[in-house]
């Protein structure tokens, strides 16, 4: 490509409303390199839609139904001349009804992603008048086109080889041509049926389009200027980090930071494109800008929280100096579809997390009676919930002396129920208490990074 290309990505909060999407289009409208723009759905309209995908009774269905027109039409009402996407909006929105009518009778995955996919075609229709209304040459495009997916219906992989030959054909010469505004989180499989791409799946979705188009940038604008030290709400103190490699940020995101999804940045990685973490809200503010490497890595980045962990603990002394306990456990926990997170062991015990983070399932779905019973002929099985996982994130932390010093000595007045130190030189992480958890994080983040 001759002109070099930037990807911008806007989530929900940013196209939440009128003035957000106007807000959004001055930031696209910014950056002449800006030639590709990927939208989630507005803000409250993919919940509703998943709520109902679970098949709701009449009643609420309709009252759904209604906050969602609320939501679009409150966009609508204040365009300069409503009435042409009124119509197609109308289309979308009776395309839902009947869908949500369906799964109120007979549920599916399929079906699901089907019904979930319309809050992205809305959005960047929208998007595109609010575009075009002011002057802008801006083509709406339908993602479905070019994002081949496998058929793993909720949580879909992207056919990376056929996504690039399709782009290369069908998006590229419209970059060309005009400003092109095309959906995140959505793809279609072989036979064309609408697929999802799971959690965070918009970040995905630009950083995939990105590479495949051989993008210069990835801007990725939230409701946060960049990405902290921790949570800002948490800890008011918190500082932006101007720079942060692709493995810090992941271990960020891995470990509960909600900025970005792990599996976003994959692409990003391999093609080495860098990515930009700004906020639509205040874009003056800067941001952050995520790439493979960067001058001077800290010991200490940041710190993340991960709430609603589970805690396993397996008590056999069959386990003393017995041969294939663990391979019998884990072999348990893959027939139940469990993934397990942190895992500790001792002479008698293995204490393990489950993680059910970037899933629809709940803890309660994993931890079946059948998967228990199997266990228990196993070995005694202790469950602990109201846990969470606190993580310091760094650099080379399993060979820097004085770790334990700095980390544990902030850490004196709480309980800590388990901890992880030295698998990986990019993290540290232990179990706390919810009720702790975020005093925990506040106690930290002024012994490592001050007040």
């Amino acid at each position: 490509m001759s002109q070099p290309l930037i990807v911008a990505k806007f989530g929900g909060t940013s196209v939440a409303d009128f003035d957000a999407m106007n807000r959004s289009a001055d930031v696209v409208l910014s950056d002449a390199q800006t030639r590709l723009v990927v939208l989630s759905a507005s803000a409250g309209v993919t919940n509703l839609l998943v709520a109902l995908a679970e098949g709701q009774d009449q009643a609420e269905r309709t009252q759904m139904l209604d906050e969602i027109r609320r939501i679009q039409y409150a966009i609508i009402d204040r365009l300069a001349a409503p009435d042409v996407i009124r119509e197609e909006i109308d289309r979308v929105l009776e395309n839902i009804t009947m869908l949500s009518d369906t799964t109120a009778l007979a549920n599916s995955l399929a079906l699901t992603d089907e019904l979930v996919s319309h809050g992205e075609l809305m959005s960047t229709l929208l998007f595109v008048e609010i575009l075009r209304e002011r002057g802008v040459n801006a083509e709406w495009f339908d993602v479905r086109k070019v994002m081949r997916t496998s058929d793993r219906f909720g949580r879909a992989e992207p056919q990376v080889a056929e996504l690039q030959t399709l782009a290369a054909a069908q998006l590229q010469p419209r970059i060309a041509e005009a400003l092109v505004v095309t959906q995140g989180f959505i793809g279609s499989e072989s036979k064309g049926r609408t697929t999802t791409l799971g959690r965070g799946g918009s970040d995905y979705t630009a950083a995939l389009l990105g590479e495949a188009l051989q993008a210069e940038r990835i801007d990725i604008w939230t409701d946060v200027a960049g990405i902290y030290t921790t949570d800002p709400r948490v800890v008011p103190a918190a500082r932006r980090i101007e720079e942060i490699t692709f493995e810090e940020a992941a271990e960020m995101a891995i470990f509960g930071a909600k900025v970005l999804h792990p599996a976003t940045l994959l692409p990003a990685v391999r093609s080495d494109i860098p990515v930009f973490v700004g906020s639509s809200k205040d874009p003056a503010a800067g941001g952050t800008r995520v790439c493979n490497e960067t001058r001077n890595p800290p010991l200490f980045r940041a710190l993340a929280l991960r709430r609603k962990q589970t805690l396993l603990t397996l008590h056999s002394l069959n386990m003393l100096h017995a041969h294939g306990f663990l391979a019998e456990v884990f072999a348990i926990l893959a027939r139940h579809n469990v993934s397990v997170d942190l895992v500790t062991t001792s002479e008698v015990s293995v204490a393990l997390t489950l993680d059910n983070t970037g899933s629809t399932s709940s803890v309660d779905s994993l931890l079946t009676q059948a998967l228990l019973t199997e266990l228990s002929s196993l070995c005694r099985v202790e469950v602990e919930e109201n846990l969470a996982l606190v993580a310091i994130i760094g650099n080379n932390l399993s060979k820097a002396c004085g770790v334990g010093k700095e980390v544990f000595g902030a850490l004196e007045p709480f309980n800590l129920r388990m901890i992880c130190y030295g698998a990986s030189s990019y993290n540290l992480c232990f179990l706390v208490p919810t009720p702790d958890a975020e005093a925990v994080v506040r106690a930290l983040h002024h012994n490592l990074f001050g007040a």
